[in-house]
């Protein structure tokens, strides 16, 4: 698969504006002083859905409407923040989504997507199972399948990154949690395609180490499990598309602790007042184990989303670590 390039993302970003206006990049004071580095964020949690993903979605969503108009509907695998993408784009084209969920999945996620008109069905014990389930499904159904990386979903999130590293200069790091990769694949798109010489870091949970396995053997490694409290990043069975291209862009992957999460989603909301999911702190956490490395640098996080659900959020502000 080749990355987009910067014109596809401009013509994403068109698709984006007409439905949401970009999003901040804040430099928060207090987080800098808790890290050493000049801190930028990209407040992805400010999105209509809380999270990166409603860009792709909408991309998504406007292009398979123009190239298949009378599609039935459509159908995909989530934790939660791409499903409520994919239903609130497919709305807006007059669209039927379905969406597959493991069972026990985040239950404020599933009520968000049924609001935003989803049909939603729970399968499986992770979101492999619940993935491969959909597929079967949309077989049987005859709706177009949505996988949780394709170039059209890429184009759409990396309008998020084309926002950023337009209006930030001279940012050395940019830390990106991983789940499937187009978060941290739309990030090298728009860095190669502004031509900037930012370092790029992926974030990964380490119970669920899949892509940085993959970046460390240089091929896909897939792991039995990926139970992690992040279930943004909580992926099993890495895209092989994916591993190709972070493998070739990214300086390296870190992986972070559970109980590093909870820190910095603690952080985040001590020291900027704003809320974030497991995989929406993982940056923090990353640039947190980081510190002495990127003391004195200019840096970008990627709060991709603020959907954690309550009991997971009052287990953060509870966790332990230095509240100032």
């Amino acid at each position: 698969m080749k990355l987009p390039t910067i014109t596809d993302l401009e013509a994403a970003q068109e698709i984006v504006a007409a439905h949401m206006a970009p999003t901040q990049q804040i430099h928060w004071p207090l987080l800098s002083a808790r890290t050493g580095a000049e801190v930028w964020v990209k407040h992805e949690n400010h999105t209509p859905i809380g999270a990166f993903k409603v860009r792709g979605g909408l991309n998504f969503m406007a292009k398979l409407k123009k190239d298949e108009p009378n599609c039935p509907g459509v159908i995909t695998a989530t934790r939660g923040n791409h499903g409520q993408s994919v239903a609130l784009a497919a709305s807006k084209v007059g669209m039927k989504a379905t969406v597959l969920v493991p069972f026990g999945n985040n239950p404020e996620k599933n009520a968000a997507m049924k609001a935003f008109g989803a049909e939603l069905i729970e399968h499986g014990e992770d979101f492999h199972e619940a993935y491969m389930y959909s597929s079967e499904l949309a077989v049987e159904r005859g709706l177009r399948a949505i996988p949780p990386y394709h170039p059209w979903l890429i184009e759409g999130v990396g309008t998020y990154s084309l926002e950023m590293l337009s209006a930030v200069d001279g940012l050395d790091t940019v830390y990106v949690p991983i789940g499937m990769g187009s978060g941290i694949s739309g990030m090298i798109a728009a860095r190669d395609g502004l031509g900037v010489s930012t370092k790029i870091v992926g974030v990964v949970a380490d119970n669920a180490p899949a892509y940085a396995l993959s970046f460390e053997s240089g091929e896909v490694v897939s792991t039995n499990s990926a139970d992690t409290l992040a279930d943004g990043m909580a992926c099993r069975v890495p895209d092989p598309a994916a591993v190709e291209i972070i493998n070739k862009g990214a300086e390296r992957i870190v992986r972070v602790s559970e109980d590093d999460i909870l820190a910095a989603m603690k952080h985040y909301f001590t020291d900027t007042h704003n809320t974030s999911e497991g995989a929406g702190a993982a940056p923090l956490a990353a640039l947190l184990q980081e510190k002495s490395k990127m003391a004195g640098k200019k840096v970008g996080l990627v709060l991709s989303g603020g959907n954690a659900d309550k009991a997971l959020f009052a287990r953060a502000l509870t966790a332990a670590g230095d509240p100032a």
